[in-house]
């Protein structure tokens, strides 16, 4: 088999991939990638190895998750659109169904004593999680003193509540007319004259694909609104949950320190501990991180039902979370895909992400400051044992001694032994 000349598989033997991914598709977006280029390129050789990476730097130009993006990409590119469809939602599905037992699971057994303190040592360890995140994050985004300023000046904006999407679209915005990276090679005007009547043509073709997509997504929204009114819960998480894909640039622990700025921090929908339990919980399934957010539209519609029953409410806002939060990551491979690598090359897309980056960074600080303060200062009280759970679980994390799933389950389990020796 030649590089230049990758098999091309039947559309069934692709579907048995994708849900073999989804099933194992632990390890985050670096590890999923890592599985997809494993299974996809080097095993099977349906794609050669360039394509591949200009798919992953395109993917990563893109709000929302990046590895989910790549296998639509990838599905796309073999089969079409109905392969990028079969990739993306067999990508997904796996976790979603095993999110929703655990928080039907987190619900229904709040009275039981060990189920309790095992989410309890969850806590510890998904603070590690966000603090190793954020050094890493760190380190890509913050590379120069204008991206150092950008980030402490959005630091200060986070604590004075603004909202995430102005200081995101500002900066991007700032980024873009400032920031802006020279091209490393330039396309000729005879070459770009050559290609503007097929440019144009496929433009259309792509605001096509975008308003077909938008028009999907509102469909349900609109059958919401109708039944349950504009202040039900599932509507609330619909419209809220979609602005979020729209403007999760940085990955899942952006969306997430977004989202817990509101759900939890302005709106009550949750607890900080709550939240902190539902990142332990989607850190230890397959797919994309960002189905926490599942986790957060299930407990919130489940602790306001309205007219629903709590399950039915809860099951129903899982469903609307998981269709806002993952359908324009559809919109963006369809529509953007054949443009790939002129969005790739543009100088100013690469300086408005180079300050969304650093906004990023700045997010995320807040999330973790958020997080310690609810886990080691409860009430106002030094708690010892979270912080010596949260000092090994990082150790563990920076030393690579561990994988993220083992962490979380020693750190549950050790709470749990700890806190039961403790008892008299």
């Amino acid at each position: 088999m030649s590089v230049a000349d990758p098999i091309k598989p039947t559309f069934v033997d692709a579907l048995r991939l994708w849900l073999k991914i989804g099933c194992i598709g632990f390890g985050g977006p670096s590890g999923q990638i890592a599985i997809l280029q494993a299974e996809v390129v080097e095993k099977r050789g349906w794609i050669n190895e360039a394509e591949f990476l200009r798919a992953l730097q395109f993917c990563m130009l893109l709000p929302g998750p990046e590895a989910q993006q790549l296998a639509t990409y990838l599905g796309w590119r073999l089969h079409g659109i109905r392969g990028g469809i079969a990739a993306g939602v067999l990508f997904l599905l796996p976790a979603v169904l095993l999110l929703w037992v655990l928080s039907l699971l987190y619900v229904t057994g709040r009275d039981w004593p060990l189920l309790h303190l095992f989410f309890d040592g969850l806590k510890p360890a998904v603070v590690a999680i966000v603090a190793s995140a954020l050094l890493r994050i760190g380190r890509r985004t913050v590379t120069s003193w204008p991206l150092a300023l950008i980030a402490m000046i959005s630091f200060a904006l986070f604590l004075a509540h603004i909202p995430y999407p102005v200081v995101v679209l500002g900066f991007g915005l700032i980024g873009g007319l400032m920031l802006k990276k020279p091209l490393a090679s330039e396309v000729s005007p005879e070459k770009s004259a050559s290609r503007s009547g097929s440019w144009i043509s496929s433009c259309l073709s792509s605001l096509s694909m975008a308003l077909s997509i938008l028009a999907i997504w509102l469909v349900p929204m609109l059958g919401l609104f109708f039944w349950l009114g504009s202040k039900a819960m599932p509507f609330r998480v619909g419209l809220f949950f979609g602005k979020v894909a729209v403007l999760s640039f940085g990955g899942a622990y952006a969306a997430l320190s977004y989202v817990s700025l509101h759900a939890s921090g302005d709106w009550g929908w949750l607890s900080s501990g709550e939240m902190l339990d539902g990142l332990g919980l989607a850190e230890t399934t397959p797919g994309p991180l960002l189905i926490a957010l599942q986790f957060v539209a299930f407990l919130g519609c489940y602790k306001a039902p309205g007219i629903l029953s709590p399950l039915f409410s809860a099951t129903l806002g899982s469903l609307v979370a998981v269709w806002s939060l993952f359908l324009p990551s559809f919109l963006w491979i369809f529509s953007l895909a054949p443009h790939l690598e002129g969005i790739a090359r543009n100088p100013r897309m690469a300086g408005a992400l180079a300050a969304i980056g650093a906004v990023v960074t700045a997010v995320i600080t807040c999330l973790a400051l958020w997080f310690s303060e609810a886990l080691f200062l409860p009430a106002g009280h030094f708690a010892v044992l979270p912080l010596v759970l949260a000092t090994i679980a990082f150790l563990l994390l920076q030393t690579k001694k561990a994988e993220v799933v083992p962490i979380i389950l020693l750190c549950g389990i050790a709470n749990v032994l700890i806190r039961i020796t403790a008892l008299p």
